[in-house]
């Protein structure tokens, strides 16, 4: 299993590049080839400065060996070694009328001291976080999320949108980070699920991610944008660095397994404001946002 997701998150790195170049027109992705000291490495992929992607990374790794203290103490086990591998992207636009986009899908494995697999599960999902709302955006890409949950079963949009509203909150500033969209973790086999079926699964919504995203660059890239606009943009940036930070555990998995820094931050926006004691406009386009993102919305 681990081999045959391996090589399928390579094969998505490759195809989302390939779209999100297309459509940005002017900037393509660096590649890097890295190694992990302790076992295993990556290929992360940055786009910069491009006509519609500020900043963006999709990066694949894999990695493997000891399981540091601090995980086996949040695993409750002893002596264990692990393999974990995954997809991780974020995209930045230019353009304040784009929204910010995050996906990840992962693959987990623990083995005991004679090698044998003693837990394995995958996660993942895709969310959006916007910096002016349009709904038929927030529709578009919700919709696609469940089509892609239905032809498993139709229980899993529901649940792991509404998993996804709970995790990618800002409990800090009693917000949501964006408008939500798919989390799941830990899925594991079960009596009505193996893991081939969960493959299958995260797969497919892997394979969803370019159907959910770039119709939605594609309507709102040439939109005209203002100065007070842009600087909503980098003030609501700065809600994600600060989720990122505080509260992502992606980030701190990476950071405890000795992760590669550069690869793990990529997330971060390259501007950014932090005002103090800023609230939006009574009856703003700006205040509609925040209104939705503390009371998440059904979107179909």
């Amino acid at each position: 299993m681990k081999d045959k997701f391996f090589e399928y998150i390579h094969q998505l790195q490759d195809s989302i590049t390939a779209g999100l170049e297309k459509i940005d027109g002017k900037a393509t992705f660096q590649e890097d080839i890295w190694k992990r000291p302790e076992g295993g490495g990556g290929r992360t992929r940055v786009i910069e400065n491009g006509n519609v992607f500020e900043k963006g990374g999709v990066n694949i790794s894999g990695v493997h060996g000891k399981l540091p203290d601090s995980m086996q103490k949040y695993f409750g086990v002893e002596d264990a070694d692990f393999f974990a591998c995954g997809l991780s992207l974020v995209l930045h636009p230019k353009n304040p009328m784009v929204p910010t986009v995050h996906a990840n899908w992962r693959y987990f494995e623990m083995y005991d001291k004679d090698g044998n697999i003693v837990d394995q599960w995958f996660g993942g999902g895709q969310d959006l976080t916007p910096y002016y709302l349009f709904d038929e955006d927030a529709k578009h890409f919700h919709q696609t999320c469940k089509t892609a949950c239905d032809k498993h079963n139709p229980e899993f949009y529901p649940k792991y949108k509404a998993r996804c509203d709970e995790y990618f909150y800002n409990a800090h500033r009693n917000e949501g980070r964006g408008l939500g969209g798919l989390f799941f973790d830990y899925c594991k086999a079960s009596e009505e699920m193996s893991m081939q079926n969960w493959y299958d699964f995260v797969t497919e919504v892997g394979d969803s991610f370019l159907e959910a995203y770039l119709p939605i660059v594609e309507k709102r890239k040439d939109l005209v944008y203002t100065k007070a606009q842009r600087d909503w943009q980098e003030i609501r940036r700065g809600r994600y660095v600060e989720f990122n930070l505080v509260h992502d555990k992606g980030t701190l998995f990476g950071l405890k397994t000795n992760g590669r820094i550069e690869s793990i931050l990529m997330s971060l926006p390259p501007h950014v404001q932090w005002v103090y004691d800023h609230h939006p406009e009574p009856g703003s386009e700006e205040e509609c946002l925040i209104n939705v993102l503390k009371n998440p919305i059904d979107w179909v």
